[in-house]
């Protein structure tokens, strides 16, 4: 099978089983669960070509288009990408999915591309029934059709992805408790964050500017860091040390600060918001600005889990007093059920924030051999949001 030769060996001839599988019984759904794995791998030419042919077979396959709409966005081809979309969500604006144990029923707000918060941890399937609602496609009769629920999580996450139209009003007149207020996720768009924190001690959020065209005059200190409306975990950013740097398009402007380390490495700091209750997350440290997690060498470098395990397990002796209260103080300020926080602290306690918003994802897939103190602190995260939902069902 073609693209897969960079591929793990095992894994590469387990791929090729399921293919052989999957031409042989002609079935749609093996066809889309080997286009699924393919994707997750990066393998995104065989993925697309598996999930056409299990269109070929059931045109009206919706997870084939999701998935494949979603490969399309991320290759650059929008307009068919929309297509696809289009195919699934018109048909199916509301997707239910049935908890075996259900707790709570909960109506979820989304939007069809990227930009929403990522549920499955949040809202396991096992306990929760989820009611998905893609507001971009839902009528006013859906709205009035909607199954009964306990309460509405406001999933639609990022602020420049949020769609326009009707579901706003929808939204207003439901007598259910809604989290994540959509007039809250708008506050934590990029350019307008540092108003939003503004006056807040010992927290420091560099300016931002939304350039929408080429002409437009940058009023900010060079170097700057560029970055596409939207964009996610690094995608796309650059540093730009003047104008000409710059790409074109509309783009995100921020004034950089350097924040490496005394002993020359970058340290980027994740706590997690439920009910404006902190929760520290992660550390990444690595010897680039532009820091990643996954490409952070956390699980080459032992001592660089012995840090992460102390700010984890016990934030305030990393953070400090000072670090722990501006920490607080910004949970308070989003106002916002569910969040998170990028940041670093500078050397003399300040904290220097990079990005607040409610799409970041919490879970604990690292292997608990390695990363023990994972699975000691993260689980605190889940337990807090499953209390807030408790909350919010009783308290409507």
């Amino acid at each position: 099978m073609s693209g897969i030769a960079s591929l793990p060996r095992p894994l590469q001839q387990g791929l090729e089983t399921c293919a052989e599988i999957a031409r042989k019984t002609g079935s749609p759904e093996a066809m889309f669960n080997l286009g699924t794995v393919l994707l997750r791998a990066g393998e995104k030419a065989a993925a697309e070509a598996w999930f056409r042919d299990a269109l070929r077979r059931n045109p009206n396959f919706f997870e084939a288009h999701q998935n494949l709409a979603a490969l399309l966005q991320d290759s650059g081809r929008p307009e068919e990408a929309r297509y696809h979309r289009d195919r699934a969500f018109r048909q199916a604006p509301l997707r239910i999915e049935t908890a075996p144990q259900a707790k709570h029923r909960i109506l979820v707000l989304s939007c069809a591309g990227s930009g929403n918060v990522p549920i499955e941890t949040l809202l396991p399937r096992r306990t929760v029934t989820r009611f998905k609602l893609f507001v971009e496609y839902a009528t006013a009769a859906d709205w009035a059709a909607l199954p009964d629920h306990d309460l509405v999580f406001n999933a639609i996450g990022d602020a420049d992805l949020a769609p326009s139209g009707p579901w706003h009003e929808h939204l207003s007149n439901t007598s259910r408790t809604v989290l994540n207020r959509p007039a809250y996720v708008a506050r934590t768009r990029r350019d307008r964050l540092p108003d939003l924190l503004s006056g807040l001690e010992d927290v420091v959020v560099p300016r931002v500017i939304r350039r929408t065209q080429a002409a437009q005059p940058v009023d900010l200190n060079f170097p700057v860091l560029v970055r596409s409306l939207g964009a996610h975990g690094g995608d796309g950013v650059s540093l730009a040390t003047s104008a000409e740097g710059i790409t074109p398009g509309e783009v995100y402007l921020t004034e950089y600060r350097d924040y490496r380390g005394a002993d020359g490495f970058f340290r980027k700091y994740r706590v997690i918001f439920v009910g404006g209750v902190p929760f520290p997350y992660h550390l990444a440290i690595s010897p680039h600005w532009l820091v990643h997690y996954f490409s952070a060498d956390m699980q080459e470098a032992a001592w660089k889990r012995t840090e992460e395990a102390q700010f984890l397990l016990s934030p305030e002796t990393v953070l400090g007093a000072r670090g722990m209260s501006a920490i607080a103080a910004i949970g308070r300020r989003l106002g916002l059920d569910y969040a998170g926080i990028d940041f670093t602290l500078l050397p003399d306690g300040r904290v220097l924030v990079f990005e607040a918003n409610a799409t970041m994802v919490v879970h604990l897939d690292d292997c608990p051999m390695m990363f023990d103190y994972k699975h000691q602190a993260v689980p605190r995260i889940f337990s807090a949001f499953a209390g807030l939902l408790e909350a919010a069902r009783a308290h409507p």
